[in-house]
């Protein structure tokens, strides 16, 4: 799973990926890597795994991570293939949910590609580009359709029909994420097109560091603008964050934030935003040999989670041994946990919860 950072030129794209790429781990012994240039795959903080590791004690400590894609700026056109539109829009289409960077800050030293500082212009600019593709793929789509519709075929005339609506709203200025779907038609046809405004969208307004405590006026008008989209909304000063990870040490970051009045590095909140964005939660395996952080889609069952750590877990899945995060901390090991009658013992149809402590048994 992987999320695109998207914007026009110059609104702290590049600022903010490396911003997320040099993000400190919250150990030493914490994993980070860059598989190219454009692609970082960044820890997601979690407090969690650092109150399993005091209380384990393992050797080492694996955290979840989540994918973040640099994407080229767009310009008007890239629908057409202006600049780099094409590649731009492809890169796009690979992701699974869209950072929407938004420029909402003044500054005469950085050239803005529009001439002036307006969010809401430069969204609605990215939003009709990505509107524009999704209206040639719906067309194309229809064209494919529409005889099999006219033969009289019932599944054909259902996606025709539906097809059509898409356009209409899409013409209308309609992004695919704002329209009403049953979730039958959702799993049957949309899923499959694969439309760029479909994607669940992140705005993250980009604002100075005076701006971090009060919204500025871009902020509000952004907020105004999406208020009846489906769609998170997010304020970080990516020059701020940029700061904050050239500091060295905890206690100089401790520092600077106080100063802030903030709590944690933004970029924190935002990696955290975005796993939610991915519809990703977390399960953890504890050891003397590693605590580990593992990814799996909300709603999955204790055999799919198994299956993430190898698939002969999933194959040969008889049961699950499942603690409770909270009951894991309350009794301080998974000996007192037994003790007190609080692990529990799981099937194939357990829906796997968010912080859930787990060790599978199977057979292959």
């Amino acid at each position: 799973m992987k999320a695109g950072i998207v914007g026009l030129p110059n609104v702290g794209k590049s600022t903010l990926f490396n911003c997320l790429s040099n993000a400190k781990a919250q150990s030493a012994n914490y994993p980070f890597c860059t598989i190219e240039p454009n692609i970082g795959v960044v820890n997601v903080p979690d407090q969690r795994l650092i109150e399993l590791e005091k209380i384990v004690k393992p050797e080492r400590v694996l955290p979840a991570t989540v994918e973040i894609v640099d994407i080229a700026g767009l310009v008007k056109g890239a629908s057409k293939g202006e600049g780099l539109g094409n590649k731009f829009l492809a890169n796009i289409r690979e992701t699974d949910a869209i950072i929407h960077v938004l420029r909402c800050f003044d500054d005469d030293n950085i050239t803005h590609v529009e001439g002036s500082v307006n969010p809401v212009r430069d969204k609605e600019i990215i939003d009709i580009e990505l509107q524009l593709k999704d209206l040639d793929t719906v067309e194309k789509r229809i064209d494919k359709i529409k005889r099999k519709a006219k033969t009289g075929d019932k599944e054909g005339q259902k996606e025709y029909e539906l097809l059509l609506k898409i356009k209409e709203n899409l013409e209308k200025g309609l992004s695919v994420r704002a329209m009403d779907f049953t979730q039958e038609n959702r799993e049957k046809y949309i899923n499959s097109y694969q439309l760029l405004t479909d994607k669940p969208v992140l705005y993250l307004c980009n604002v100075d560091e005076a701006s971090l405590q009060t919204e500025n006026d871009y902020v509000k008008a952004v907020k105004e603008a999406v208020k009846d989209e489906s769609a998170e909304i997010m304020v970080l000063a990516a020059a701020t964050e940029a700061d904050i990870m050239e500091l060295d040490t905890f206690e100089e970051q401790k520092m600077f934030l106080d100063d802030l009045g903030l709590d944690e590095p933004g970029i924190n909140k935002l990696i955290r935003s975005v796993y939610k964005l991915l519809k990703q939660q977390t399960y953890f395996t504890a050891g003397v040999k590693e605590v580990r952080a593992w990814t799996i889609p909300i709603g999955a069952t204790a055999p799919q989670a198994a299956g993430v750590i190898h698939s002969d877990f999933e194959k040969g899945f008889i049961r699950a041994e499942v603690i409770s995060y909270d009951d894991y901390i309350k009794y301080g090991s998974e000996a007192k946990v037994k003790e007190a009658g609080k692990m529990r013992v799981e099937g194939k149809e357990y829906i796997v919860q968010d912080g859930d402590i787990m060790h599978f048994r199977f057979n292959v």
